[in-house]
């Protein structure tokens, strides 16, 4: 790729997370609560792919950049788990068991279907 090409992919991207950060810093400059900014920062995150695009990007470092995104993503998937298992430790104590034993059977075919989604996208790329 040249730079014009990731400049045409990218444009818009980049963009954004220079006003972004342009955006972040004057609030910060002008005395706004840190956790306002952060729960704007998170909900425009969620509904632009903010840091989807971010985390291409890096991954796009040869050698260093994959391994940096499964850095900051390992522990994410950590954390997740062991949030279900308290909730799930705590829904059993309050006697909520067939509730909790239908997520778990949603949760087990959800992921039994990313599981088929990724080995079929594998033996047929789209490209």
């Amino acid at each position: 790729m040249n730079k014009e090409t990731i400049w045409k992919l990218y444009r818009l991207k980049l963009l954004f997370w220079l006003f972004a950060a342009v955006a972040m810093g004057a609030a910060l400059y002008y005395g706004i609560d840190k956790k306002i900014i952060v729960f704007v920062t998170i909900v425009f995150g969620v509904f632009t792919q903010f840091f989807t695009g971010l985390g291409a990007l890096i991954a796009l470092i040869p050698l260093i950049g994959p391994l940096i995104i499964k850095i900051v993503t390992v522990p994410g998937f950590f954390l997740l788990n062991a949030f279900g298992t308290i909730i799930s430790g705590i829904a059993i104590k309050k006697g909520y068991t067939d509730k909790l034993a239908k997520g778990r059977v949603v949760t087990l075919g959800l992921m039994i279907g990313i599981i088929i989604g990724y080995i079929i996208g594998n033996l047929a790329p789209l490209k």
